[in-house]
């Protein structure tokens, strides 16, 4: 149970008429409390949703990462139909230099269409869109190898492409997802694999496809770190977490939109089933953020008794 680890989901997205200033600081107030406990703090990737403001992914982890030098940052997951594979492993190396090795780029195939059409992507079919990322994939390894790279794919190619300084040691690599094809790249490229608000029902089984997809490429399924990422309302009574749950999620889904919701008690449970099935990092987005009620319950009652 030592090796398990938290991290914190930034909300990058806050609503209109706050000023950006106090969001910024509530997220910093945030950040300093979960230092020393928690060991990462992470972005969700969206360009527009609903009429939220919304910044910029990769721009706030960089900022994020300048003022708190004690945490890990990283993305649940980038969208990688935003960003041109080649550029997107240049902006990576970089922040990895700059942080001081403190980079984790979670990457995923994207979802959201209302945004890529808003943008101007295309927003091919599911099965593209895997394609894409395989590719995007590939050229990203390669481009932190420190060589020079020639790549010709079906949807992105690069010429004599160059990544200098290169990352040393390269950013771990995390996938995203839980379709056959999405769980296959995991398990052949990725140093981590995330699934977010899956029941335990769901996660089971989807761990066991992983194992499955992890041996028909010759890889022990132990080598990659299992996250869960998703929503977490605690409270010091069942029914205020329900209530900060609201409708967007709930403990008792058994496959989508599962969130640990109730008591520190109810949560250690929660979490130990998941830990049972080899989950190793949770990635929580609080439901009363700003308010850290949630976040002295957890650092104080749960982190002690699910890390025992």
């Amino acid at each position: 149970m030592a090796s398990l680890q938290f991290g914190f989901i930034m909300p990058v997205e806050f609503r209109r008429g706050e000023l950006a200033a106090d969001h910024v600081n509530k997220v910093n107030r945030f950040l300093e409390r979960i230092t020393g406990q928690f060991e990462s703090a992470w972005t969700i990737d969206h360009l527009q949703f609903d009429d939220m403001n919304v910044l910029e992914a990769l721009t706030s982890v960089s900022y994020f990462s300048a003022l708190h030098s004690r945490l890990q940052f990283g993305n649940t997951v980038i969208c990688q139909s935003f960003r041109n594979p080649a550029l997107l492993a240049k902006m990576a190396a970089t922040l990895q230099f700059l942080s001081g090795g403190r980079f984790i780029l979670g990457i995923g195939a994207g979802w959201h269409e209302e945004e890529y059409r808003a943008y101007g992507y295309d927003f091919p079919p599911n099965a593209v869109r895997v394609e894409q990322l395989e590719e995007a994939l590939r050229i990203v390894r390669a481009m932190w190898s420190g060589e020079a790279v020639t790549y010709e794919g079906k949807h992105y190619r690069v010429h004599e492409a160059r990544c200098e300084p290169h990352p040393d040691p390269a950013p771990p690599i995390i996938v995203g997802g839980m379709k056959p094809r999405m769980l296959r790249l995991a398990a052949r490229y990725a140093d981590g694999w995330d699934i977010s608000s899956s029941g335990l029902g769901r996660y089971e089984r989807v761990a066991h496809e992983f194992e499955r997809a992890c041996a028909e490429v010759g890889r022990g399924a132990a080598t990659v770190r299992r996250s869960w990422s998703g929503g977490l309302a605690c409270a010091t009574a069942q029914g205020a977490a329900e209530a900060l749950a609201s409708d967007r999620f709930s403990a008792q889904a058994p496959e989508d939109d599962f969130g640990f919701v109730g008591t520190p008690e109810q949560i250690v449970r929660q979490m130990r089933a998941f830990v049972g099935l080899g989950v190793q990092r949770f990635i929580l987005d609080f439901a009363d953020f700003p308010d850290t009620t949630g976040l002295e319950l957890m650092l104080n009652e749960v982190l002690p008794a699910v890390q025992q």
